[in-house]
């Protein structure tokens, strides 16, 4: 199925500090470009990947699952490790809780976690239904572009794929229960209005990682595309002075 232009994977040659950037569930690489080409302003490589399913139709996401989003990313991690000396990894929404499983299970390939509004949970009963709904409907309605700053669209599905999306709620599960493994120091931007991910979930993150150095950063202009949204400026400032410090911290 053909890739939406705007949707296609990202890859910036920079130096030996790499950044890996995960998009959502139901979004794309275009809800990081502006952060991916920031980066590599700076002088960073940086590679944003497409999710299987993602960028073409959400009937075809309804097709692919929490573990192949997951290998994509893990794929592309051991790629930036292979030509770099750190390695950075971080992530929105559904793309913060594949870059906390990265460093759960390739600890050893990862130096630092920068998340913006990650989801590991939404207390929602309705998500109990799952398991017998996605058999009888195949979606629901999007949630896509809650952006405070008008004009920006992420390139997002308007639709939500009930099977995909009962995959990625296994995966929160994965991921929490292994919120202990994570060491590597931990940056965190999270709006203080956000209509898609609660502020329980990074949270819920905040208090259950090893990690001895964690930063929550509260953007007070952005909803819950904030890479997209008013605050995008201060994400980018600190997500450079962070790989400065962990980089020089590690020489």
């Amino acid at each position: 199925m053909p890739v939406h232009p705007e949707a296609v994977p990202i890859f910036h040659e920079g130096d030996r500090t790499a950044v890996l950037l995960v998009h959502g569930f139901t979004g794309s690489p275009k809800s990081l470009r502006p952060w991916a080409e920031d980066l590599h302003a700076r002088g960073h490589t940086v590679s944003v990947p497409r999710l299987p399913g993602h960028g073409t139709h959400w009937r075809e996401m309804n097709r692919t699952t929490w573990a192949e989003w997951y290998a994509e990313a893990e794929r592309e991690l051991e790629r930036l490790r292979d030509r770099s000396d750190h390695v950075v990894v971080g992530g929105l929404s559904m793309g913060g809780a594949i870059a906390l499983r990265l460093a759960e299970l390739r600890g050893d390939l990862v130096d630092g976690i920068v998340l913006v509004n990650p989801v590991v949970g939404i207390d929602d009963v309705r998500l109990r239904a799952l398991p017998v709904l996605k058999h009888v409907v195949a979606g629901f309605p999007g949630i896509s572009n809650d952006i405070k700053k008008p004009g920006q669209d992420e390139c997002a599905y308007d639709r939500v794929p009930l099977k995909a999306l009962h995959s990625q709620v296994g995966g929160w599960a994965e991921v929490v229960a292994d919120l202990g493994r994570v060491h590597q120091p931990l940056l965190l931007f999270r709006s203080r209005v956000d209509h898609v991910v609660p502020a329980s979930s990074s949270a819920r993150v905040l208090e259950r990682v090893s990690s001895a150095d964690t930063t929550e950063v509260v953007l007070e202009d952005s909803f819950h595309v904030a890479t997209l949204d008013n605050d995008a400026p201060a994400i980018f400032a600190e997500t450079a002075d962070f790989l400065r410090r962990i980089t020089k911290e590690s020489e």
